[in-house]
């Protein structure tokens, strides 16, 4: 990858229950064993209820540093919503941030309830690449679906991470991190979820 911001600032956003959580503890963790230092900080919000829920990472080589990323120096946005995505950007994006989105949408309970009118998904784009320096787009849901897994969408956007060569992580390392959180039978099937994600933006 080319050089890094230190701290290097991720976002790691979704919806309650889609597994952002999960991603960001195994981030953590494979990027430790290399020697960086890191620190998380979760915002869970009203998760258990299907509400807006996110992680920020900020990634050093130096030092520890607080777990509260400013506003407008996100560098890197990786996101089970695009919704979300559009939310931490409008928050704290800057010229510079590069965006992954699934593509699925999750509908909040005031649209589910016809209180409120979800954006159009093409509009949302238009408005994410507008926003950022780079983006990719992925049905990350679709795509563990084919897997026979929809939760292993999670896994399918790390892949992608790790393939748009925005992180200091091989996709060696994450395979390795994949075996020791994942027992069995989910351990294959999160592989194949992180080389699915992996190959949809290597190629490109």
């Amino acid at each position: 990858m080319k050089s890094q911001p230190d701290p290097l600032n991720l976002f790691i956003c979704g919806i309650g229950g889609q597994g952002n959580i999960l991603i960001s503890r195994l981030i953590g963790r494979a990027l430790s064993k290399k020697g960086y230092f890191v620190t998380v900080g979760e915002t869970f919000g009203s998760a258990q209820r299907g509400g807006a829920v996110f992680s920020g990472l900020r990634i050093s080589k130096r030092k520890y540093y607080g777990p509260l990323i400013p506003e407008g120096q996100g560098h890197i946005i990786l996101s089970l919503e695009p919704l979300e995505t559009l939310r931490i950007l409008n928050a704290y994006g800057n010229a510079d941030i590069v965006t992954l989105s699934n593509t699925k949408s999750q509908y909040p309970i005031g649209v589910l309830s016809k209180r409120s009118v979800y954006p159009d998904l093409e509009k949302l784009k238009a408005a994410i690449q507008r926003l950022s320096k780079s983006s990719w787009f992925l049905n990350a849901t679709d795509m563990a679906m084919e897997l026979g897994s929809p939760i292993s969408a999670n896994i399918v956007m790390l892949g992608a991470l790790i393939g748009s060569n925005s992180m200091p992580l091989s996709i060696e390392q994450v395979e390795e991190e994949v075996k020791d959180t994942f027992p069995g039978s989910k351990s294959d099937l999160n592989l194949r979820a992180l080389k699915k994600g992996f190959q949809e933006t290597r190629s490109k």
